[in-house]
């Protein structure tokens, strides 16, 4: 179960004043929280069974602007009712918000009661059910970066986002001294999230000024999306509650490193036993393994734009930051685009590293099932992993520098069309066109600055 509150016991609590909200909620296509709070006792009369948001949820952009363009649901279509289909399992308390629980929905189609296609959480489920037809259960973590700012958001929104100070005064990766002043919001974050059910293993300077590392422990993959979802919405909202602010954005100032999200993943078998494991294969490495990461590489430029879905994604992609440039696999490798981990053991896997912090996690992991699994389909061949510094390898492929370039590669990818379907394809094209669309509208600080006079 990925939540930790039966259906019965959230009944109890109610009847004892215990909880008096539960947040009912759905992720859209930017992996936020979005639904309702509904009265507990409302929520267990009748809510639990279902409820109903707009269809826009999943057709609107990081300012929540209806965006014209899509097949799904447009004003031509009037923007009619998603239904939200409480998924009980996903029941869990909120520590941080007092008397409060929270469930995550899944999305079905209002007339024919169908999941919705393009749903974070459906195409995940899809990507799963794939894999359980070969017999397998993926296990994911991720590593989840974000920046602590020393003022609140709405500090920060009346000052145009000028003048943002960190947290802290200098590099913090690893740092006793320094994390021990942000505890304020870090042990809170590690404490309540695990009481909401959520395994956090730690939490970690990062290597730049006011920068935090999340760490939450290895889990089937819907669960690992779940985890990290509400771990992301939890460190705002308590960041928020102590006059803080966090951010997730992937590069927020030209001379600091950007944060990523790391996803860590490998197969397991119906003995639950991890198939990635050989003992008598190189580095520890079975051949299923071995064809799943020749998938996961050779599809890299077409699904990352589900690992850096904006335009400012890009900025992060630099040399010499801990973001990787091309898409290689070398052994426990900090430079490569794919890392493997637990090189010889048990425990062995690939860290992908390309993602962002800004990614929808949801996203992430089923592109990346997709493309493993298409290379376990095609029966690829790993090439020898690189070494010494991918930044300069010559001959390595490039990752897609550019959303133009990511949407293109994913729009035109038969295996992402094929996994997914030509309509859930086109609808995050769509998406990624639309921000390609605002940016190239507005005229930047850095335009000004450098042509004012002198152009």
């Amino acid at each position: 179960m990925a939540g930790n509150l039966t259906f019965d016991a959230l009944k109890a609590a109610v009847s004892k004043d215990e909880i008096d909200t539960v947040l009912t909620c759905i992720v859209d296509m930017q992996g936020r929280l979005m639904g309702k709070r509904f009265h507990a006792q409302h929520f267990i009369d009748s809510a639990f069974e279902e409820t109903h948001c707009c269809n826009y949820l999943l057709a609107t952009d990081l300012e929540m602007y209806t965006v014209e363009g899509y097949a799904a649901t447009s004003w031509a279509g009037g923007y009619g009712d998603y239904v939200m289909k409480p998924d009980l399992s996903t029941l869990r308390l909120v520590p941080w918000l007092e008397g409060t629980a929270m469930v995550l929905c899944d999305l079905l189609d209002h007339h024919t009661h169908e999941e919705v296609a393009h749903a974070p959480r459906t195409m995940l489920k899809k990507q799963i059910a794939r894999l359980k037809d070969l017999g397998f259960t993926a296990k994911c973590a991720t590593e989840l970066e974000f920046f602590l700012f020393e003022k609140s958001y709405d500090d920060m929104r009346k000052s145009g986002f000028r003048d943002l100070e960190p947290i802290s005064g200098y590099n913090e990766d690893y740092h006793i001294l320094q994390t021990t002043k942000e505890e304020a919001v870090m042990r809170p974050v590690r404490n309540h999230l695990y009481k909401a059910g959520i395994p956090v293993e730690n939490t970690k300077g990062e290597a730049e000024t006011g920068q935090e590392e999340l760490n939450i422990r290895y889990s089937e993959a819907m669960n690992c999306a779940d985890y990290h979802t509400i771990a992301k919405h939890a460190v705002k909202e308590i960041a928020w509650a102590n006059g803080r602010s966090a951010s997730f954005l992937a590069k927020w100032r030209a001379d600091k490193v950007g944060s990523s999200t790391h996803i860590h993943q490998s197969i397991w078998n119906e003995a639950n036993e991890n198939a990635f494991h050989d003992p008598s294969g190189d580095h520890g490495m079975s051949k299923l393994m071995r064809q799943y990461m020749a998938g996961l590489i050779k599809y890299a430029p077409d699904y990352t734009y589900f690992l850096a879905p904006y335009i400012n994604s890009y900025k992060r992609f630099q040399k010499g930051t801990f973001a990787p440039t091309k898409t290689v696999w070398s052994v426990d490798n900090r430079t490569a685009g794919f890392r493997l981990c637990g090189d010889g053991t048990k425990a062995v896997r690939v860290e992908c590293r390309i993602g962002g912090s800004d990614l929808n996690p949801y996203l992430a992991i089923a592109a990346q099932l997709a493309a493993g699994i298409r290379g376990i389909e095609e029966k690829l061949d790993l090439d020898p992993p690189a070494s010494g510094d991918v930044y300069e390898a010559k001959r390595a492929r490039e990752i897609p520098g550019t959303l133009r370039d990511a949407r293109e590669t994913m729009r035109k990818s038969k295996m992402l069309r094929e996994a997914f379907s030509d309509a859930v394809i086109d609808h995050y094209a769509r998406a990624a066109e639309w921000e390609i669309e605002e940016f190239d509208r507005v005229v930047t600080d850095y335009e000004i600055a450098r042509g004012f006079e002198r152009a």
